[in-house]
């Protein structure tokens, strides 16, 4: 066997895919670092707050050494794909968007930044639909807004959307008890 056909049957190690591994373990570690400040009362027995970081950062933790294992086997892309170049323009366009999400849910509400972010994310992804991408983000986001304010107790942002949706449920809730 020549030099070059050892070098063609050992896998090359995928720095990219690599990294993407090494970044999971490292937020794995942040979600154990941030989970261990989680104050326990004694009062809880077997399941307490804790219970569902810790699963997350087991599995984040499990993922991420699979990703590490297989980028040091060559990676998990195709060969295909690997030769496609990365459209720069469209992650820059995802990333405004998570960046926006973060920026605008304080002074807009959990809606309308979520919805601002479904837009670009998916205008990032090649959607020219911009209408069909809010009824969409708008629909989403009402879904897991009221998901998490109304059944689960969970504030994650009224905005003014919010707001004037919870003051019309309300005033139908309290009309329909009479």
């Amino acid at each position: 066997m020549s030099t070059t056909d050892q070098q063609a049957a050992r896998p090359r190690l995928a720095v990219p895919e690599l990294l993407i591994g090494i970044g999971l373990l490292a937020c794995a570690g942040a979600v154990a670092w941030q989970t261990l400040s989680i104050p326990v009362s004694p009062l809880y027995s077997k399941v307490g707050p804790t219970v569902f970081p810790y699963i997350t950062m087991v599995g984040m933790t499990i993922l991420s050494l699979l990703l590490i294992v297989a980028a040091l086997r060559g990676g998990w892309q195709p060969e295909e794909e690997k030769e496609t170049p990365t459209d720069w323009k469209a992650m820059g366009i995802v990333a405004v968007g998570l960046v926006a999400n973060l920026v605008l849910i304080q002074p807009l509400g959990f809606t309308a930044a979520s919805v601002i972010m479904f837009v670009l994310i998916c205008h990032g992804f090649g959607s020219r639909h911009p209408l069909r991408d809010v009824l969409l983000g708008l629909i989403l986001a009402l879904a897991a807004y009221f998901g998490f304010a109304r059944a689960l107790g969970v504030n994650i942002g009224a905005g003014f959307i919010e707001n004037q949706l919870n003051t019309g449920l309300d005033s139908i809730i309290r009309m329909l008890r009479g």
